[in-house]
């Protein structure tokens, strides 16, 4: 069907088809020696996007002969799960090898979600196999870990990459109507940072560009032309790629701008583009301490509160809690004078080195500590008015460094002005 994309025409539906993982599937590899023995454990594929991990679990499913069951953790939640697992139980029959549950996606899945899978592996009504991107060590509950074998998928290479173009000019019955003649690989395999599902999509692109107005006696495809197709058409998030880190820029920058409307829409580019939600809420903490700070410290708080919600409540309800800490995050005063203070201390650190700590402020926990004037004459806050003392708590030689620089807002303008009485002999507060 030509309305299918390239990709799932050309979906390998045998394990000799399978492009690349050899040290899995190969000759004497580990996974190929446990699907020609019939006898496959509940595992978990962990790599990047388009390479495999969806096919080769149809194919285990296709050899073995297994009822096979696929959920999407984007999509589905423990109601799904249970139904799923209803139904497995009723195709189980006497001496039959119980049915294979696939779950793409599965560090989408929240702990509840997770916990729902634990009995039905543990009794072996079900044979997991996981697909994530992600490391399965921390987006997969230990329970449900230590019941699944982990094996790592590699991003396809350059040479298997080459392979699959050729073999979709060859055998995929829309592209092989063509005549058409890869020039230059170069772009190609650029674009799709070893993704197959993204190299056929560009490859698609081009074919169709380059025969839309005419009937070409010939289809020569360079990098130019890969270069022109897919950048002005292929409106893609790359969640690995460049474009993964520019719309995360972008996004930053909007809440740093105080733009609540560009950064929902960016928020919106990544919630599309299947980014993981977590790697969002924590870009935002990230932010709530270096451009917000101590002009709203609650902004912290609720980026804090944002990550351990999202991990209660999963995907897709997670995208209104981000959105709500973004448009919180956007409209916050903003100061970066925390990140500034830090990144100065730290450059004093580098150009003094190690300052001897200034004997009064040193611990003397024991006898001669004390006879060396450990701590004598130390000043104790609590003993004083306002608990407060003045007093020297850095080394002599940097006696009086200013490092933190309240921010130009409401409420750092009130700590000036309190240090500015508090310090005004040793350090200058007054603007």
């Amino acid at each position: 069907m030509v309305n299918q994309p390239l990709a799932e025409r050309l979906r390998p539906k045998e394990l000799a088809e399978f492009c690349g993982q050899d040290h899995l599937v190969g000759k004497n590899a580990v996974l190929r020696k446990l699907i020609e023995s019939g006898n496959i454990p509940s595992f978990i594929l962990w790599g990047p996007p388009g390479v495999g991990k969806t096919t080769l679990a149809n194919i285990i499913a296709n050899t073995l002969k297994r009822p096979f069951f696929h959920l999407s953790a984007v999509h589905s939640g423990v109601k799904d799960v249970r139904e799923t697992i209803e139904k497995a139980k009723k195709q189980q029959f006497f001496n039959q090898p119980n049915p294979i549950l696939f779950i793409d996606e599965i560090h989408r899945f929240n702990k509840s979600q997770q916990d729902s899978l634990l009995s039905a592996v543990e009794q072996g009504i079900i044979t997991l196999i996981g697909a994530t991107t992600e490391n399965p060590s921390f987006e997969v509950i230990s329970p449900l870990l230590s019941r699944c074998q982990i094996y790592i998928m590699k991003s396809l290479d350059e040479a298997e990459l080459k392979g699959l173009l050729d073999k979709a000019l060859q055998k995929d019955s829309y592209l092989s109507a063509y005549n058409i003649e890869i020039k230059e690989y170069e772009a190609l395999i650029r674009i799709s940072g070893g993704d197959a599902r993204k190299l056929y999509n560009a490859l698609e692109l081009v074919v169709s560009s380059e025969s839309d107005d005419s009937a070409p006696e010939k289809i020569i495809i360079d990098n130019n032309k890969v270069l022109n197709h897919v950048q002005k058409n292929l409106a893609l998030y790359d969640k690995n790629g460049e474009q993964h880190y520019d719309i995360i820029s972008a996004f930053i920058k909007s809440l740093r701008g105080s733009d609540p409307n560009a950064a929902v829409y960016w928020l919106a580019r990544m919630v599309e583009g299947g980014e993981d939600p977590k790697f969002i809420a924590r870009r935002m903490l990230i932010l709530a301490a270096e451009d917000i700070g101590l002009a709203n410290p609650n902004a912290l708080l609720l980026a804090q509160s944002c990550f351990e919600a999202i991990n209660v409540i999963g995907w897709p309800e997670s995208r209104i809690i981000l959105s709500e800490a973004a448009i919180y995050l956007a409209t916050s005063p903003k100061s970066n004078s925390a990140y500034m203070a830090i990144d100065s201390a730290i450059e004093k650190v580098g150009s003094e080195g190690d300052l001897p700590v200034p004997l009064h402020i040193r611990n003397a926990p024991t006898r001669l500590m004390k006879d060396l004037n450990y701590g004598k004459d130390y000043k104790y806050a609590h003993s004083f008015e306002g608990n407060f003392i003045q007093d020297n708590f850095l080394p002599d030689e940097i006696k009086g460094s200013l490092f933190y620089e309240p921010g130009n807002n409401p409420r750092e303008e009130e700590i000036r002005k309190k240090l500015s009485i508090m310090w005004k002999d040793l350090y200058n507060y007054n603007k």
